[in-house]
């Protein structure tokens, strides 16, 4: 009797710490039930944050009546399959879509997805939504209408071995000149044949990292007429840049190494140092997942041009509603904010950046992303020329990497490329 009453009391004082402790990520979806049966269908990517985002809204599904399905596979899949659905007509398969800031600009501008203010302001004290970041709204918004409901922050910064740089005498680097010098100390001194990579494993992870070096050389993609920007002097220096540190750092085994196998690089000891996405970081911090959790440290983006903008924009995620889902956007919307919650952020800051201002914990790297983002290069321009651009620029700068064109080249062609486009669809007179 004595012993069940000790356990008894253990239980009881074990169920009121769980209620004050405000731990996250326990916390069941509240919501009530609809009245007749709903299924929702989730489509976005994964990455860890994501995928705790992706558990909160499972969650939802355990309410009478309502059925959760999350779909996650890689970026370019999940556009892709967006714009297959919406581009035959008729109702969207998917109900709740996870886009980034470009994809908010492309799905946004053409009405594919459901404006979100009225939702908002109903909403907006009951889930605290101006605790969420205004540059994380800003980047939902085009004319002043809200497509997303921001998720995560994310920007590009410098991960590396601390015992290496220790070891050598080596210096945290602040641009993209000193990353050439450790390169070059680490591929002479060590065993470590890729020293370093950026991701530049396919055309549009070229065309993403163009743009930190072009704005940090001080230029931009158009001109306030629309016309291409990008093959100017300052494009053609920036480029020259990538090309060195593709040279000095990397090789034809580099260009190879995306993001995901970079971070798979660094904890295994292939490489010394990665300028990778704040959001793969986080099995670098666990010895369960790294040899080197112990030793790996981060630092903001070094500059492209030394003494200019650092090297890593200001990425958002979103949740959206596309807007021809035949579902109860309430429905939808409550399920959205049940997982962005405080709670849930609250949760998630072990495993990214949330957009909630009010929760101050993050992980190791949250110093070097935030420097980063306020030092950075900002993020595309909300217009749809823009896209051409980027497109135009995927297709031809892998060229400069392997040697086939001169950067001068390559810009050049993208610029040709982009011009046809854009007087194909209106954005410059014929």
């Amino acid at each position: 009797m004595k012993n069940n009453f000790k356990s008894m009391i253990l239980s009881m004082a074990s169920i009121f710490l769980f209620a004050v402790s405000g731990v996250a990520g326990t916390k069941a979806c509240n919501i009530d039930p609809p009245n007749s049966a709903v299924e929702v269908n989730v489509i976005g990517w994964s990455f860890e944050i994501m995928d705790f985002y992706a558990d909160e809204m499972k969650k939802c599904g355990e309410v009478k009546n309502i059925d959760v399905n999350v779909q996650l596979q890689d970026f370019q899949a999940t556009k892709e399959a967006f714009r297959l659905a919406n581009a035959g007509g008729g109702d969207s398969p998917f109900d709740i879509m996870h886009v980034a800031n470009t994809g908010i600009t492309e799905f946004g501008s053409i009405g594919w997805f459901l404006p979100l203010n009225d939702l908002i302001d109903k909403y907006r004290d009951e889930y605290n939504l101006d605790d969420i970041s205004a540059t994380g709204w800003e980047g939902a918004t085009i004319d002043g209408k809200i497509y997303g409901i921001p998720a995560t922050a994310n920007t590009l910064h410098l991960a590396y071995r601390s015992d290496l740089f220790k070891k050598y005498g080596l210096k945290v680097p602040k641009s993209y000149d000193e990353v050439i010098e450790v390169c070059k100390v680490l591929q002479k001194e060590s065993s470590i044949d890729v020293p370093f990579t950026l991701d530049l494993s396919a055309g549009w992870a070229w065309e993403i990292e163009f743009l930190a070096f072009i704005r940090s050389y001080g230029s931009d993609y158009l001109n306030a007429d629309k016309t291409p920007a990008f093959n100017n002097s300052n494009g053609v220096a920036a480029a020259t840049k990538m090309k060195e540190v593709v040279d000095a750092c990397m090789g034809p085994t580099g260009l190879s190494i995306g993001y995901e196998a970079a971070e798979i690089a660094m904890n295994t000891g292939a490489q010394a140092m990665v300028h990778i996405w704040a959001s793969n970081t986080v099995s670098m911090f666990d010895p369960k997942q790294s040899d080197f959790a112990d030793v790996i440290k981060f630092a903001p983006a070094a500059a492209p041009k030394p003494g200019s903008k650092l090297g890593g924009s200001a990425w958002h995620d979103f949740y959206t509603i596309p807007a021809k889902t035949t579902k109860d956007h309430d429905l939808l919307f409550r399920i959205l904010m049940e997982s962005l919650d405080h709670d849930s952020q609250f949760g998630a800051a072990d495993m990214g950046i949330v957009t909630r201002t009010s929760i101050k914990k993050g992980l190791p790297n949250l110093p070097a992303a935030k420097e980063t983002i306020a030092k950075g290069i900002g993020i595309y321009d909300p217009n749809q020329a823009v896209q051409l651009a980027q497109a135009a620029l995927g297709n031809w700068m892998p060229f400069i990497g392997t040697g086939e064109m001169t950067p001068k080249a390559a810009l050049d062609a993208a610029a040709k490329e982009y011009i046809k486009e854009a007087k194909a669809q209106g954005f410059l007179k014929k």
